[in-house]
């Protein structure tokens, strides 16, 4: 009989306990999801004046390459491999209006046979290049709560290089092809911004219109050979030219106001 009582008070009370809990507890407690969807309908403003931004964006490329066709030369068996990075950085004097500065390095390998007529060469090289870039960004959001967004960069970029290949006749003959590069380019880049938490964003951009000027010297065998002047204007759409990069929005800094005496 006392086991029964237990059991019926045990039972009573639950209820009870149940009924306070949901007294205490309120009712318009927000969700992690509606505190983060009132956050970027409401506060999130990226692309703010006196934002600043940085950037990483990177490339990659690695080719393995049998019985091609070059201008002046058939790759026979050999690899290609080069990569691109950049590191960005600017500050938004305006809404949607930006200023920055990038600094690039690139760098390209090969390793293979080749065949130039009338001899088949074991060729190495490898070639670098540094540059900067000033540019300009204009921002247009796609999305009312601007994480997904159109930009376009106009910039002018100004590089230094240099490349060394070994080229290998008869297994005793070599010969040492070296050059100093100097680029400047002037293009417009578009691209799309993605954010995925917050500040945090995913960016794609791709080359499309640009003038270029390249001087290269040659010198062989430490004998200096030639001067070669370009210049190119080029208007495509080449996937190889697409960077990938991540971006991160610092939010603008609020001067606290000064009280009047």
């Amino acid at each position: 009989m006392l086991h029964l009582k237990v059991i019926f008070i045990i039972l009573f009370l639950i209820p009870l306990c149940l009924a306070s809990q949901k007294q205490e507890t309120p009712a318009d407690k927000s969700t992690p999801y509606e505190l983060m969807s009132s956050y970027y309908a409401n506060d999130f403003r990226p692309f703010k004046k006196h934002s600043f931004y940085t950037g990483l964006a990177l490339s990659l490329s690695d080719r393995s390459l049998n019985n091609v066709d070059q201008l002046v030369q058939n790759v026979i068996d050999g690899n290609d491999l080069s990569y691109q990075i950049i590191f960005k950085g600017g500050f938004y004097t305006g809404d949607y209006a930006m200023v920055g500065l990038d600094f690039e390095y690139k760098e390209e390998k090969f390793e293979g046979t080749v065949f130039r007529q009338p001899d088949t060469l074991l060729s190495n090289s490898i070639s670098r290049l540094y540059s900067i870039t000033p540019n300009v960004r204009s921002t247009v959001p796609l999305t009312a709560n601007e994480r997904l967004s159109f930009f376009t960069i106009l910039g002018v970029s100004v590089g230094l290089g240099n490349s060394l290949t070994r080229n290998t006749k008869n297994l005793d003959e070599i010969e040492k092809v070296y050059t100093d590069d100097f680029k400047l380019r002037v293009g417009i880049s578009p691209g799309v911004t993605f954010f995925a938490i917050e500040n945090f964003a995913l960016e794609v951009q791709l080359d499309v219109l640009g003038y270029e000027l390249e001087v290269r010297k040659s010198e062989i065998n430490g004998v200096e050979q030639s001067k070669d002047v370009r210049n190119n204007v080029d208007f495509n759409i080449d996937i190889l030219s697409l960077k990938l990069g991540l971006a991160y929005y610092f939010k603008p800094i609020k001067k606290s106001k000064k009280t009047k005496r």
